[in-house]
């Protein structure tokens, strides 16, 4: 090997060393440009419109009203005090307005699907598409916050959860005109095709908030950030344990920061998408990026999920300073498949403490084994000062393809006291690690035994 060469290999590696390292600097970039919603002063409280919060009245009427107060006065704040809030449809935001829930108010939503008509464009598992209306829906919207200590409770356990078993029909539906390139204007969906809306959904809005609420029995996905930027998720709670119940979905989504929630959720905590297949790989020019996940607590079925649906790409990750209040299944988990194209790429973990799991860390490229033609590219993925009491099945799973390798890994100091499996590393380069132990820690070699 000749000096050029290694002087090269050295430039590398030292390139690849530095670039590990958590860029805190990054992170406050990202987060000193995030701007929180400038809401004007103007403030109506629903009572004094009419609302019950008896439980039983629908409310529906002067939510709608409070909201086109708002947009006469152009924004303001709706304050909904202490009391239980039937709404049989959805809420529908204008720019500029704070629906504030105050401590002991609670929102509970209808799980009549007729009340979700007519349906508005939206996107389901990846695809856009005209479905039945998110319980809370804003498009292009700027400045909006969903602010209190109250309860948003989505009637998500009974109605709702009868269309998981039916909605076969029309998930494959949605991926053929995915894949077809069907216009989305002939994307139509609702009544017949079982397809349950999301709880929260922004879609093609900037400078938004969501604080301090508490989120229950969602139909669906819980929080979905659609084509949206800008972006502050914190202080909320979960108990939301319903099928496909992940807690937040940042999709084609830039600049948002999510700290000191506490999940409880059916599904993922945080999973991070950007689009399906064809369509989503025709939207490369707006990847997720830029995403903040700090302080933490995770509880449910994974805690941190890039994937599946991320054919636009996903870049600029950083996940620190977080840990388990309970079950989970994997911790942090990358996962793409053939089908899909895109990338994974800069990815930065850090301080993370993990009780039981079944698999600690775990990324792969064919997830479900599905798809064929578009390989997604994996790298530059980074882990520091990880811990996990017993993963049930894996502690470290990288899963990349002999012809589309996963690249520039890297694992310091991470430390996983018991794994059923301890490590599978297949079809990886440069993967680097300082400072790992799975199982008990080697100590001292013991001297030769006398015969």
């Amino acid at each position: 090997m000749n000096s050029k060469y290694l002087l090269l290999l050295f430039f590398t590696w030292v390139s690849f060393s530095q670039n590990s390292d958590f860029p805190s600097e990054r992170v406050d970039s990202i987060v000193k440009r995030i701007q929180l919603p400038v809401i004007p002063a103007y403030q109506i409280n629903v009572l004094k419109l009419g609302a019950k919060g008896d439980s039983i009245t629908n409310n529906k009427k002067v939510f709608d009203k409070a909201m086109a107060l708002c947009k006469k006065n152009n924004g303001g704040t709706i304050i909904v005090p202490k009391g239980i809030y039937k709404i049989n449809g959805p809420i529908h935001f204008v720019s500029n307005v704070n629906l504030k829930i105050e401590k002991g108010a609670k929102i509970k939503f209808s799980d009549n699907p007729k009340d979700y008509l007519p349906m508005v464009l939206t996107s389901w598992e990846g695809t856009m598409l005209y479905n039945y209306s998110p319980l809370i829906y804003a498009e292009s919207c700027t400045n909006i916050a969903l602010t209190g200590e109250g309860v948003i409770d989505g009637e998500g356990g009974k109605t709702w959860k009868t269309f998981k078993a039916k909605e076969g029909e029309g998930k494959n539906r949605s991926r053929e005109m995915n894949h077809n390139s069907t216009p989305i204007s002939e994307r139509k969906f609702g009544e017949g095709y079982f397809l349950r809306p999301q709880m929260i959904q922004f879609l093609n809005c900037k400078n938004i908030l969501v604080e301090n609420i508490r989120i229950e029995n969602s139909p669906f996905w819980c929080l979905h950030l659609l084509k949206s930027e800008s972006i502050t998720i914190r202080g909320i709670s979960y108990k939301s344990l319903n099928h496909n119940n992940d807690g937040i979905d940042p999709e084609y989504a830039k600049d948002v920061l999510i700290e000191n929630v506490n999940f409880d959720n059916g599904d993922d905590n945080v999973a991070i998408k950007a689009g399906r297949d064809h369509e989503g790989r025709a939207n490369t020019a707006t990847p997720s990026e830029n995403i903040v996940i700090r302080n933490c607590n995770f509880k449910g079925l994974h805690g941190v999920v890039i994937g599946s649906e991320m054919s636009a790409g996903v870049r600029n990750v950083f996940v620190e300073n977080c840990k388990t209040a309970g079950y989970l299944k994997r911790g942090i988990y990358l996962k793409t498949n053939a089908d899909r194209g895109g990338y994974i790429k800069d990815v930065f973990v850090r301080n993370i403490k993990l009780d039981e799991v079944e698999d600690c860390l775990y990324m792969t490229a064919n997830y479900h084994g599905e798809g064929k033609g578009f390989q997604s590219d994996i790298s530059n993925v980074h882990f520091s000062n990880i811990t996990c009491k017993k993963a049930s099945e894996s502690g470290i799973v990288i899963q990349g393809f002999a012809d589309k390798k996963i690249r520039n890994i890297s694992l310091r100091n991470i430390e996983i006291k018991s794994a059923k499996n301890a490590l599978s590393n297949e079809n990886a380069e440069n993967v680097v690690m300082t400072d790992v132990f799975i199982g008990q820690r080697a100590g001292v070699p013991s001297a030769v035994s006398k015969p």
